[in-house]
């Protein structure tokens, strides 16, 4: 991709969260911490339902897929910015500033929608019981997480190419750890209000509509259980409430960046680091802490990891 335009600017300046030593040092170590862990995490779920056949089922599949992403929406930044709380180097180039807006939308944009297919699976099983593997296949499931990404690619592309299409031709620095549209465009030499416009026609509202849509499919979903007195209603309520806590947890920061572009830059440097870096870290908790099908199947593996070690002893000669 040609990311060369008419501005004059060859890096942008990354301005961080704060300017604060101290605080610099303590958000490099809860990171760090937290980007290990959001890797660690979302690496056990992938292998617990790779390894596990009685997990090889739609929801998980789905599950594993969202591990992916989210392990991808943590690494597009945050690794960066650890560096550059190391080595004090604030700046990005105009291409590599392009590359992450590209990447940024392009994870968020596929988890959007895996997220959809996500409560699509949980609506069908829990209201439409009876018809649920017949409508849930195995190939509809890839039909989703490849349309997920396909949507996520699209998307991107119509950011970045509105994004080459900006001139910048003299202020660079960006108000935030990693670049992004709302903060970017405001650099431009032209006028923002038409630009904000287009943020909100084509971020902003997109990410409300899903939310809608997936808010109402829960409480569908919702009504349906507690119409339930069967015993599995209170795992479909488990599994539902946290469905929904990682939804809430991923759009609510979206809409009100993409709804509001001209905030205050203080509360999108907090809420760029809810959806960026807190969210892909809360996704395995909430899954493992409250599936008990996950913590079991983490027991056997672990158990079966521990017996193979005993089972082939180290040689030493």
């Amino acid at each position: 991709m040609d990311m060369d335009n008419k501005s004059t600017v060859s890096e942008f300046v990354l301005l961080g969260l704060c300017r604060s030593w101290e605080l610099q040092m303590f958000f490099f170590m809860m990171f760090s911490l937290s980007y290990v862990a959001t890797m660690v995490g979302n690496s056990l779920i992938i292998i617990t339902v790779t390894a596990d056949s009685h997990l090889h089922s739609p929801m998980y599949f789905l599950l594993s897929n969202l591990s992916i992403i989210d392990m991808s929406l943590a690494s597009f930044a945050t690794p960066k910015m650890i560096t550059d709380y190391l080595t004090g180097h604030k700046t990005i180039s105009f291409n590599g500033c392009i590359t992450q807006i590209f990447f940024l939308h392009l994870f968020t944009g596929t988890e959007i929608i895996l997220l959809m297919a996500m409560s699509f699976d949980r609506y069908t099983a829990i209201c439409k019981p009876l018809r649920y593997t017949s409508i849930i296949s195995p190939q509809l499931c890839v039909a989703l997480v490849v349309a997920s990404w396909i949507v996520g690619i699209v998307h991107s592309m119509s950011q970045v190419i509105f994004a080459l299409t900006l001139p910048f031709c003299g202020p660079n620095k960006v108000d935030s750890f990693f670049c992004d549209l709302p903060v970017v465009f405001q650099l431009a030499c032209v006028e923002t209000y038409v630009l904000g416009l287009f943020m909100i026609s084509t971020s902003g509202i997109i990410a409300l509509s899903c939310f809608i849509l997936l808010f109402n499919s829960y409480v569908i979903v919702l009504v349906a259980i507690k119409h339930h007195s069967c015993g599995g209603s209170s795992k479909a309520l488990s599994t539902c409430t946290a469905h929904f806590i990682v939804v809430f947890m991923f759009f609510g920061p979206c809409i009100f960046i993409y709804m509001w572009p001209q905030n205050s830059f203080l509360i999108e440097k907090i809420l760029s680091v809810f959806y960026t870096i807190f969210t892909p870290i809360l996704n395995p908790v909430i899954y493992t802490l409250r599936n008990q099908e996950i913590r079991t199947a983490m027991r056997k593996l672990k158990k079966k990891f521990l017996n193979s070690n005993k089972a082939s002893p180290l040689h030493y000669f």
